[in-house]
C-alpha cells in the first residue's frame, strides 16, 4: 500500500473497499503490529493475549526457525544461534560494531557496512533475521483481522 496512489480517472480503486493495513514497531528488544479499528490505534494481541513479541530469533541445525518467547527460552543454552537486538547491526561493518568479544556470535564481514552473522542454518544478515520477526507480526495481524495484509507501515526508530 503505497502513501500516495495517483491514478487516472475511472481507474482508481474502488473508494471504500476494505483493505488491511497495519503499523508495525520493529524494536530492538521487543516489536509489535497494530492496526486502526474506527479511527482508533489498537494493538494486536497474539493467541496468549501477549502485545509484545521479544525481537529474538534462534535457528536451528535443522533450519527450523523460532521467533518470541520460544527463541527468547532457548537463548541460554544456544547463545550463538539466538540472535537478541539484531537491529543494532543493520548497515554496520564490524568495526563500526566495536569490541566483539563479549558477544556470543561469529561475524562474517562480506563488505562494507555488510556485517553479517554465521548460525546453524548457514550465514544470516541483520536484514533477514528481521525479516523472520516480521513475519510472525504480520501472521499475527491477518490472524486477527482475518484476511490478507495489503500494506504495513514499518517504524525503526532509534
Amino acid at each position: 500500500m503505497a502513501l500516495l496512489q495517483i491514478s487516472e480517472p475511472g481507474l482508481s480503486t474502488a473508494p471504500h473497499q476494505h483493505r488491511l493495513a497495519v503499523g508495525i514497531d520493529l524494536g530492538t528488544t521487543n516489536s509489535l503490529v497494530a492496526t486502526v479499528r474506527n479511527g482508533i490505534s489498537v494493538v494486536l494481541n497474539d493467541e496468549n493475549g501477549r502485545a509484545m513479541l521479544p525481537s529474538v530469533v534462534r535457528y536451528a541445525a535443522d533450519g527450523g526457525v523460532a521467533v518470541g518467547e520460544v527463541a527468547q527460552l532457548q537463548q541460554s543454552e544456544d547463545p550463538v544461534n539466538t540472535i537478541v537486538s539484531v537491529k543494532r547491526f543493520m548497515g554496520r561493518s564490524q568495526s563500526d560494531v566495536g569490541d566483539t568479544s563479549r558477544l556470543p556470535y561469529r561475524f562474517v564481514e562480506t563488505g562494507p557496512g555488510m556485517l553479517q552473522l554465521r548460525t546453524a542454518a548457514g550465514v544470516k544478515s541483520p536484514v533477514e533475521v528481521s525479516a523472520e520477526i516480521l513475519k510472525v507480526l504480520r501472521a499475527r495481524a491477518e490472524a486477527s483481522l482475518g484476511g490478507e495484509l495489503v500494506g504495513a507501515v514499518i517504524t525503526v526508530p532509534a
